[in-house]
């Protein structure tokens, strides 16, 4: 019997040895196992980085669409109805034409001339044609967005800033004049700006090593006192208005302009916070300072109107949010959500200052306050930026260590308030030489201004063969 059990037991024994799994005949070599685990820790670390990409793709090209809206509809309604009914199709018509013709221009030859490698002054021609622009990143300007991404970014900035001039010479220029005019200053302005303080080698360039570099985050003298300046040389060699200043030219719907300013606010934080191009950050202070300088112009502005006339405006309040979103364009990605507050308000009163009284004191006809607002405001910006920027918000200039340094005068840079300067008067002296230059070209080939009877009839009429409103009148 104890034969017949211990046979028993050695049957189990070997029944349940049989199910086990086989044992490796060698174990792993330690070179092995850690190559794995780097195989795997580089494809973790790439599928991070393709996560990132994505994120910032996606937050760039939703910029994108802002900036574009901030044109159409956005500057479209707000000019639009500042002027009157007579004028509203023509008006906004420009701002559309901008959309479709600087496109064009930009895809062509603009693209390589503002971002490109050139000189100092202007890019060259290697990126004709977008060659050489596509899927993947330019690590100079932005390294986890493709190139193409950064360059239609860039497309809806040339497209606004030229439409900004035609606040000034609203209701009086002829549309083929307009066309020449924008195109010209496109290639004879804005590239050459654009180059110089955000272009690989530019002049005012503070990320890429430029000469003087001018702190400017998403267009204070790229965008608005290239175009303010512009404007007041235009409002100046084109005269006023027919019966400017005797007749009430009052805006016709300040309904729609108040639409467009509330579009131009939230497309604004694609305009600013979208040149952080990247979705981290730097993009949520850019997006925070944006939002506190527009509210605090608003009521800088309002409350400078209450004191003098007795009455805050709509519209008053609305121009000083523009004011405000302006002013802090160049500074939004470098200064905390307090040095917003404290901008915004001084560029609202400041530029209501310059719309209600030095634009009576010297009688010139900006019809849409394009200078009180953009080139005042983007003067004033630029100059504050070397003020308050903080290197703790953007640490832009480092020493060989690595390590931040100041960033503007209140934290110890000084010298960044010449810089800024330096920018602002190379802006004006482009902006003011190169628009006296077109606008004669252009008053030579095509002539500029609509005759006397044409603008009294309304350029929606003569420029365009219609009207903005078709009133139906019963028997």
């Amino acid at each position: 019997m104890a034969k017949r059990a211990l046979l028993g037991v050695v049957a189990v024994l070997i029944f349940f040895s049989a199910q086990l799994p086989a044992q490796p005949t060698s174990t792993p070599s330690a070179a092995g196992t850690n190559a794995s685990v780097e195989t795997r820790l580089t494809k973790l670390e790439q599928q991070v980085a393709d996560g990132k990409s994505s994120a910032d793709n996606a937050w760039m090209l939703t910029s994108s669409a802002l900036v574009l809206m901030m044109t159409g509809p956005g500057l479209a309604l707000f000019y639009g109805g500042l002027v009157r009914k007579k004028n509203v199709l023509a008006t906004m018509m420009q701002s559309f034409a901008m959309m479709a013709v600087v496109t064009v221009l930009w895809g062509l030859v603009s693209y390589s001339l503002a971002f490109g490698l050139g000189t100092s002054f202007v890019g060259g021609f290697h990126n004709l044609f977008l060659r050489g622009v596509g899927a993947a990143p330019d690590p100079d300007y932005a390294g986890t967005i493709p190139a193409q991404t950064f360059m239609v970014y860039q497309l809806m900035f040339a497209i606004i800033t030229p439409g900004l001039i035609a606040g000034a010479f609203a209701e009086r220029m002829k549309f083929s004049a307009m066309l020449l005019f924008m195109v010209l200053w496109s290639f004879l302005v804005y590239d050459p700006m654009a180059h110089m303080v955000w272009g690989k080698g530019g002049l005012l360039n503070a990320s890429l090593g430029g000469r003087f570099p001018c702190l400017d985050f998403a267009g204070g003298t790229v965008v608005h006192v290239t175009s303010g300046v512009s404007a007041l040389v235009c409002a100046l060699y084109l005269g006023k208005r027919f019966g400017y200043p005797k007749e009430n030219i009052t805006p016709h719907s300040v309904v729609l302009s108040f639409i467009g300013a509330c579009l131009l606010w939230v497309g604004w934080f694609g305009f600013n916070a979208g040149s952080a191009l990247s979705a981290g950050s730097l993009a949520t202070s850019a997006f925070v300072a944006t939002h506190f300088a527009a509210a605090a112009a608003a009521i800088g502005w309002s409350a400078a109107e209450w004191v003098r006339n007795g009455k805050p405006s709509v519209l008053g309040a609305i121009s000083g949010a523009v004011a405000g979103l302006v002013a802090i364009t160049p500074a939004a990605g470098f200064v905390g959500p307090m040095a917003a507050i404290v901008i915004g308000l001084v560029a609202g009163a400041f530029c209501f200052w310059m719309v209600a009284k030095v634009k009576a004191r010297f009688g010139y006809d900006d019809s849409l306050d394009a200078f009180g607002v953009h080139g005042a405001g983007g003067t004033l910006g630029a100059l504050l930026t070397g003020v308050f920027a903080v290197s703790s918000i953007n640490p832009i200039f480092k020493d060989a260590h690595g390590n931040a340094l100041a960033s503007g005068l209140f934290e110890g840079n000084a010298h960044q308030l010449l810089n800024q300067l330096v920018g602002v008067v190379i802006a004006w002296g482009i902006a003011i030489v190169g628009t006296l230059v077109i606008l004669k070209i252009v008053d030579v080939v095509v002539g500029l201004r609509v005759p006397e009877d044409e603008e009294i009839q309304g350029l929606d009429l003569t420029q365009h063969g219609e009207e903005g409103y078709s009133w139906e009148v019963t028997a």
